[in-house]
């Protein structure tokens, strides 16, 4: 199954997080936030760099194709301090194109109207470890030993 989209992960120095920075699928990456940017916005002790992040998450939101699936790891208060990025994701959820997307449990006016429109399915203990093969059969993709 082709896929679009990026994903987060934490940057870490001597055992310490001290930024994130996101990876499309294509393998390209940068710099989201990092304890030495200064100025906002500001999440916590992160400075987001919106211009990287902006550089590659909009390109990464193109769908890939028919049988494709973006994924949006994640819709958090550093991503959503973009706005080009909200009208983007907007954009997309007007779209046939499945989307499966990690969003942050805080309330906020955006990320509050998409769940809305979505299908909600709660992240825990219980399901972490099945619900990636789960979503990958909801959305017709084949499993390791399937034939065809």
């Amino acid at each position: 199954m082709p896929l679009a989209g990026f994903f987060t992960r934490e940057l870490r120095e001597r055992g310490r997080r001290v930024g994130f920075e996101i990876e499309t699928f294509a393998g390209e990456r940068a710099l989201l936030a990092h304890i030495e940017i200064k100025g906002t916005p500001r999440v916590s002790r992160y400075g987001v760099d919106v211009e990287a992040f902006e550089r590659l998450a909009l390109g990464a939101l193109e769908p890939p194709g028919e049988d494709g699936v973006v994924v949006i790891d994640e819709l958090g208060k550093m991503e959503l301090a973009s706005e080009r990025f909200r009208e983007a994701v907007a954009e997309l959820w007007e779209r046939p194109a499945p989307v499966v997307a990690t969003v942050h449990t805080a309330r906020h006016p955006f990320t509050d109207g998409l769940k809305r429109q979505a299908e909600v399915v709660r992240l825990n203990a219980g399901n972490r470890d099945r619900l990636p093969a789960e979503l990958a059969e909801r959305l017709g993709a084949s499993h390791p030993g399937d034939p065809g």
